[in-house]
């Protein structure tokens, strides 16, 4: 299972962080922790024990910034 951020679209509202904090997180900025990344999208492997998590944050970001790829 892949995850993609699309860290254009994020504001950093936080709410995948609360979703799934094993896999989000915000740095002392505020921001994403992802954001220090210098590409626009972010594409990471996630473990399939982590799906249900994965997926609630996807659904919960008010940007729809988060997609999960089966």
């Amino acid at each position: 299972m892949k995850v993609e951020v699309d860290l254009e679209k994020c504001q950093d509202h936080g709410q995948c962080v609360y979703a799934a904090p094993g896999l989000f997180a915000l740095n002392e900025q505020g921001r994403l922790s992802l954001r220090s990344r210098a590409a626009a999208v972010y594409v990471a492997d996630v473990a399939e024990e982590n799906a249900e998590e994965l997926h609630e944050a996807a659904d919960i970001c008010p940007l729809q910034a988060i997609t999960v790829h089966e």
